[in-house]
């Protein structure tokens, strides 16, 4: 076990933000930085870029070349030990004569798991872990929650007003929050793997999801979850393929019912996914299939509901509007479901609004 300093400190926020630079570029893989030292200089540093390219510590090794040997490591993920798109990190890590490897988190993949760690350590390396720990998960809190709870990391994203209301009248569309909340917007949609929405959503606003004004690496999937087949096979989301794929989801019973339906959305390039009943969680096991890390849930408040219900919600993000809808608007889960007083949270300003943000925890 190795005693960090405020220099190891130092090398491992390096790593970290290097790790940052993958955002929304590596699913289903996570997101990894790594610095190399030598005699306290800089040797190598290098990040994973997109799925199937080197991972952070190759690109940190080779350009650090023989500068690596007798040197030390800063990674904010164990080193892999097995063979997948690429080959195992472990192993050149050793090859390449490093001393020391400080590593912020272990790799919860049941491939890694330690493994790798331990491959170090078998072959004379010396092994920190936990160094700048809760960042580096925090960071790929996506890929972390795919590998331990078989589902995506999952937001709930919603605009409300200042009386917790997220329309002015049942399906009424109504525009609440300004340009600064619509710009922060667009900068998530821009990083994470998918978007969900309710039919009811895509039948009064018939959205796009698409991320706009902001530039994307990997496609953007986009999820309906509809189980009365009530999407429309003309809805404007199914001329934006080009984007990313489109992925009704719906039941068995739905198809039996609609079968006309569930063709037409096939024959406007809609992917389904059917499942034997009504079951968020079953859903969104389906989704990593699809390589989706994290998913952003934007609406409506029935599909969010069952969400909550189904304790499947990792993070809530609210945009509250400064203006109050009165008697007779659509109430947000607020009703009988959530309550910011019960989540504490971090709030700041967008322009006239206002960014609420919280990791939720269920205790049932």
């Amino acid at each position: 076990m190795l005693e960090s300093t405020a220099d190891d400190e130092a090398r491992m926020d390096e790593a970290l933000a290097l790790a940052a630079r993958g955002r929304g570029a590596t699913s289903p893989n996570p997101m990894v930085g790594a610095v190399i030292t030598n005699g306290g200089v800089t040797q190598g540093r290098g990040y994973h870029a997109r799925a199937g390219a080197p991972h952070a510590e190759v690109v940190a090794l080779e350009e650090a070349g023989e500068s690596a040997r007798g040197g030390r490591l800063y990674c904010t993920l164990e080193p892999c030990c097995h063979t997948g798109r690429t080959g195992p990190c472990a192993t050149r890590v050793v090859e390449a004569g490093l001393r020391e490897v400080f590593v912020a988190v272990e790799d919860p993949n049941p491939r890694v798991n330690g493994a790798g760690l331990a491959y170090l350590r078998d072959h004379g390396v010396t092994v920190s872990v936990g160094l700048r720990r809760a960042a580096a998960s925090r960071l790929n809190e996506g890929f972390f929650t795919v590998q331990r709870r078989g589902r995506p990391f999952v937001t709930m994203k919603a605009a409300i007003s200042r009386d917790g209301c997220i329309a002015a009248a049942p399906g009424q569309r109504t525009a609440l929050t300004g340009p600064a909340s619509a710009t922060h917007a667009h900068g998530v949609r821009a990083t994470v793997d998918a978007i969900a929405v309710g039919s009811e959503t895509v039948r009064v606003d018939d959205p796009l999801l698409t991320a706009r004004g902001v530039a994307r690496v990997r496609p953007l999937v986009r999820v309906l979850f509809d189980t009365r087949m009530r999407t429309s096979p003309t809805a404007r989301i199914f001329g934006t393929l080009d984007e990313g794929p489109v992925i009704v989801m719906t039941t068995e019973a739905s198809v039996r019912a609609w079968p006309r339906r569930a063709a037409a959305l096939e024959a406007s390039g809609a992917r389904l996914e059917v499942l034997p009943a009504r079951d968020p969680a079953l859903a969104l096991s389906r989704l990593v299939a699809h390589e989706v890390c994290d998913l952003l849930v934007e609406g409506g408040a029935v599909l969010q509901r069952a969400m909550w219900d189904a304790g499947v919600v990792d993070r809530v993000r609210l945009y509250i509007a400064p203006m109050t809808l009165g008697a007779g608007a659509v109430p947000w889960m607020t009703a009988g479901g959530f309550s910011m007083a019960d989540h504490g949270g971090e709030s700041r300003k967008l322009g006239d609004d206002v960014l609420w943000e919280a990791d939720v925890q269920r205790v049932d």
